[in-house]
């Protein structure tokens, strides 16, 4: 069987906290990726729910937009920063 090379660029601390999760139970980042690969090919999806991130919404964006203009414009409120605890 030949092997071909899969190359990706992701972010350092992203690839560092990758490397320390395989390590953790006892896989190459090699094996995790073909395990990834084998999973896609064998259900013919991605073998975990993918969604878009709702703060990017059009509704949401349109709000922020909004809220900016207002800044701008010396229209703004303050507001206190919530702590979560």
């Amino acid at each position: 069987m030949s092997y071909a090379i899969v190359s990706a660029r992701i972010n350092e601390k992203d690839k560092k906290a990758f490397d320390s999760f395989c390590n953790d139970v006892g896989i190459s980042v090699s094996s995790a990726i073909n395990i990834f690969i084998k999973s896609v090919l064998r259900e013919r999806k991605i073998p975990f729910p993918i969604s878009s991130d709702p703060f990017y919404s059009e509704s949401n964006m349109s709000f922020l937009r909004e809220g900016i203009k207002e800044l701008n414009e010396g229209k703004g409120v303050s507001h206190e920063l919530i702590e979560e605890e």
